[in-house]
């Protein structure tokens, strides 16, 4: 289960960083009855809860409003005012009239929650308004543990138009657009214009030269076609011929030849087979 809500937090920071531009480490506003659920749960020190719910380093602040609330409270509130005191206080909370928690820090959020704060709080009324302000992420307290509130409808709402809105181009950017084309489309036709000339120039260069040309051959006599050689049909190439082989060395070489073939008929003709059969007859007979 603690996994799960781990996953559901962490998809929950990177939604509000993607989409509205928080960035560490994260800036968390509270009220007095945020810190008085803190410390009657034993949920201590502060910034490490938070910091282990959103997986990254808090600052935690609070505004004058807020303790000036719980001065009012009296002596139920102390140990609240008294931790309250540690917390770093918003500037933006310049109220000359002292004003509720919920009202001041829904001014200090203001319609798009500008400083990128993270509100902890246990009211209720005061989460309901700041459901419906894009931007502001909601922690609050169940028990000994902290939860972050997924966004609300309105919130994933605004993220779908604003896309939608990116994506489509403004009238101003439309007309600077078409501002851009026609005067692209003006540098175009101009360049083309100036290249036809040009090229019209080189034509009428190269036909006067070639002009040139032919009057000059004619008047010296010299054919416009040029006159080709034909080729003769010549010899085969020395270097790759064999060369003859003269009738006396073949004459010596058909004579070694026959005579080494008589002495192989001759070799051939003095062997004689002895058998043995008769030598054995001639030894009986002895």
């Amino acid at each position: 289960m603690k996994v799960k809500k781990q996953k559901r937090h962490r998809k929950t920071v990177r939604f509000f960083t993607a989409c509205f531009g928080f960035r560490q480490p994260y800036k968390v506003i509270c009220d007095g009855t945020f810190v008085h659920h803190l410390i009657e749960n034993g949920i201590t020190p502060a910034d490490q809860a938070l910091s282990n719910t959103l997986a990254a380093p808090v600052k935690l602040f609070t505004t004058k409003c807020v303790i000036e609330e719980l001065k009012r409270l009296g002596q139920s509130q102390s140990e609240a005012l008294e931790a309250a005191h540690k917390l770093t206080v918003a500037a933006r909370c310049d109220h000359e009239k002292r004003k509720s928690a919920d009202v001041c820090i829904v001014d200090i959020i203001g319609e798009k929650n500008s400083e990128h704060f993270f509100v902890a709080t246990q009211d209720v009324d005061l989460r309901k308004k700041l459901q419906e302000v894009p931007g502001v992420p909601l922690i609050f307290g169940l028990r000994n543990a902290l939860f972050l509130e997924p966004p609300s409808a309105f919130q994933r709402q605004f993220v779908k138009a604003s896309e939608e809105g990116r994506s489509h181009m403004t009238e101003s950017e439309y007309k600077m657009l078409k501002k851009r084309a026609k005067n692209l489309l003006e540098t175009e036709q101009t360049r083309d214009s100036s290249n036809e000339y040009e090229d019209l120039e080189d034509q009428k260069l190269e036909m006067q030269t070639v002009e040139r040309k032919h009057n000059t051959t004619k008047g010296l006599g010299v054919k416009d076609r040029p006159q080709f050689k034909r080729k003769k049909a010549k010899g085969p190439n020395p270097l790759s011929c064999k060369k003859k082989k003269s009738r006396h060395n073949q004459s010596r070489v058909s004579g070694k030849g026959s005579e080494e073939g008589n002495d192989t008929v001759r070799s051939r003709s003095r062997k004689r087979k002895r058998s043995r059969v008769g030598k054995n007859a001639v030894q009986t007979d002895s």
